[in-house]
């Protein structure tokens, strides 16, 4: 699994020009899921989403976590994040996860975030076509692969 993790002081997902869901202060995570992924890489990747300290604590130093920041988290599928820019011009997503494996996963990700962060994660709708707005705050992004832990 790949995340785009960006802090931000607010995000939406509209859908066919209706807000779906949207959060304040907190994360916007895109959610690549490839066809090798399992609840493993979904575990350790919740837990490290959680814990990850990049909010800015009474100092200014980002020494902070979601918990501790109490902030929330829109979580959006995006199997666009599996891209292969190997070879032309044109992205190959052959090892992006089909929906048999994406869409429960996905799901298990978003429940296990909210069962760490005590409160419900925000999703957009796996497979439509999404405007995702956001507001990055500082900025802050960080990409994290399951696939690269060790």
């Amino acid at each position: 699994m790949r995340l785009v993790i960006q802090r931000v002081t607010e995000a939406s997902v509209s859908i066919e020009g209706k807000l779906f869901s949207s959060i304040s202060k907190g994360l916007m995570i895109l959610v690549g899921i490839a066809e090798n992924d399992s609840l493993a890489d979904v575990d350790w990747l919740a837990a490290k989403t959680v814990a990850m300290r990049i909010f800015p604590d009474e100092n200014g130093v980002m020494n902070r976590s979601i918990i501790d920041a109490d902030g929330d988290i829109l979580a959006v599928s995006q199997f666009t994040l599996m891209a292969s820019t190997k070879k032309g011009n044109r992205p190959s997503y052959i090892h992006a996860a089909g929906h048999n494996l994406a869409i429960p996963l996905y799901d298990a990700y978003c429940d296990k975030l909210s069962q760490l962060l005590g409160k419900e994660v925000k999703k957009g709708v796996f497979g439509a076509d999404m405007q995702v707005s956001l507001i990055n705050d500082g900025p802050v992004t960080i990409i994290i692969d399951s696939h690269l832990r060790e």
